[in-house]
Parts: structure tokens; sequence; C-alpha cells
């Protein structure tokens, strides 16, 4: 059974709650600034703007077995972003959703904060490597690093 699909507006709230609590778990640690982890990263504007907004969901793909576990957003054959619920993590997911993105969209790079090793062993896992690239985060000190995936997928 295929648990990937195109998000539609019935999932705003599930994915704005995977994206702000994913976020805040994984980048708390490395920014260090609650001011944006608990401030300016919230749930609700979140939901507003991609109500506001239905065709940024046109890029974003769901992993619905029952409800929302994980989303991935793709540009082009770029990967935006790609969250699992904190409670879904390490049941192979993120995985599957990798694969899609690469498999079926087409997607060959993405960025990774540098200091975020365990996504980038993650993604290293899934045929991605480091490229040598980095450039500052847009509004921050830190950097983020591009990866490549080093296998040809045929769309299909």
């Amino acid at each position: 059974m295929e648990y990937i699909r195109q998000a539609t507006i019935k999932d705003v709230s599930r994915i704005a709650e995977i994206l702000v609590f994913t976020k805040r778990m994984n980048y708390r640690r490395i920014f260090h600034n609650d001011k944006v982890s608990f401030g300016e990263i919230q749930v609700y504007p979140l939901v507003q703007d991609m109500l506001n907004n239905p065709e940024k969901l046109k890029n974003i793909w769901v992993y619905d077995d029952e409800f929302v576990k994980g989303m991935i957003h793709v540009d082009g054959e770029r990967i935006q972003e790609l969250y699992v619920d904190f409670f879904f993590e390490n049941q192979g997911i993120g995985g599957k959703l990798l694969d899609f993105a690469c498999r079926r969209k087409g997607c060959r790079s993405l960025w990774v904060l540098e200091k975020n090793e365990s996504a980038i062993r993650f993604y290293e896992r899934h045929h991605f490597r480091l490229t040598g690239e980095k450039q500052l985060e847009e509004g921050t000190e830190e950097y983020i690093v591009k990866m490549e995936n080093n296998i040809s997928w045929h769309n299909g």
C-alpha cells in the first residue's frame, strides 16, 4: 500500500505540528535561541500561513498511514525539508520519503546544517554525499552544507 501522497488542506495542522516540534527538538541545541524556538516558531501562525496560501502545499508530500507521520518538501531537484514526527522516528518513514523524492520527483540535492550530524549520517545512509560546498544559513552564524545523491534514479 502506498502511504505517500500530496499534502492537502486537511493536513496543515499535522504538518505544522511536525515542523514546529521537530525543529525545536533538532535545532535548539544548535542555535541556543529560545526566543526563536518558542517565540517565533509557533504552530498556529504556520497553520494560518498554509491555509491562506494553499499553493505552498503543492510541493509537500506526506507519509500517511492512519494519520500524517512525516513530510517532505521538494523544489525541483532539491529537497527543501524532510521531517518525521519524533514519536515515529526510526521506523523507516524518513527513508521512504527520501526514496520517493529521489525516485519519483527526481531530487538530487539538499542543504543541511553542518552541526546536524545525525541528519548528515541519515542522508549518507541513503546515498547522499557531502559535496564540500557550504554557506551561512541566512540570518544565523551557522553553516549549511550541500549534499548530493550519488545514484542515478529513473523517474517512475
